[in-house]
């Protein structure tokens, strides 16, 4: 496979998205089945369920512990920081965004999603290079990163200003689904790691499958809304990709 093939999808996908347009947030994203009120917590499935990303998040640092610990530098070892910082941060703003929802409080919803992927991005791109560096794997991460914090504010920046433009938001979450594998592939990772990702990327679907029929489930399941099963799958689909990452690849 081309190693120059998941650089050049990147491109084709930045000008697909260019080429689109503007991408509208739902006219009623705001309005979640979860209405329930616990010891005075307003939708508290949603606010609460925000804690397994702090879960998944502390246990990440357990589990590769070697890796930042470590005297000598470890390829991922910038990326993991992010993603598993990006994790505990998405538990204080989707959980403080779910409060009260509104545009204004969904920037602090966001852009710890955001950074999440670009850590996994970052981390994953040091892993499966045919020759790592350590100064390429922090730039790349912080590259990363201001690029996440920049698809945000530009959703934000649009939305003040009429248009509320998602693209390059959705690009963040975009690129890991198609970079990865091909990396993956390219560099001939262990099955196991490949079976992790596969687990995760269903996960992740079904979260946002989820998502989407936020009503539908609470009105079929009852005791919990689409939206509080998203936040639940997306941190199960993070922590599946954690195991693996801790076998460095040799």
């Amino acid at each position: 496979m081309p190693r120059q093939l998941p650089a050049a999808l990147t491109l084709i996908l930045i000008a697909v998205l260019w080429i689109h347009g503007p991408v509208a947030q739902f006219a009623d994203y705001h309005q979640f089945a979860d209405q329930g009120n616990v010891l005075g917590i307003p939708h508290a499935g949603d606010v609460l369920s925000n804690g397994s990303f702090a879960l998944v998040a502390f246990w990440g640092l357990w589990k590769l512990r070697s890796l930042f610990c470590g005297k000598a530098w470890q390829p991922g070892c910038y990326g993991y920081r992010l993603f598993l910082a990006g994790l505990l941060l998405t538990t204080v703003g989707s959980g403080y965004y779910h409060l009260a929802p509104d545009n204004a409080r969904l920037v602090w919803d966001r852009m710890p999603t955001a950074l999440t992927c670009a850590g996994l991005l970052a981390a994953t791109r040091a892993e499966w290079h045919p020759r790592p560096r350590r100064a390429a794997e922090m730039r790349d991460t912080l590259l990363l990163a201001f690029g996440a914090v920049a698809g945000v504010l530009w959703w934000r920046i649009t939305d003040l200003c009429g248009v509320g433009d998602l693209r390059w938001y959705l690009l963040f979450q975009i690129l890991p689904v198609v970079l990865i594998p091909l990396w993956q592939a390219t560099a001939h990772a262990p099955r196991a790691r490949r079976l992790a990702l596969a687990a995760a990327i269903v996960l992740y679907g079904a979260a946002k499958l989820a998502e989407l029929y936020d009503h539908q489930l609470q009105d079929l399941l009852h005791v919990i809304s689409g939206h509080t099963l998203k936040h639940l799958l997306a941190a199960v689909a993070a922590a599946v990709l954690l195991p693996a990452s801790e076998r460095r690849p040799t």
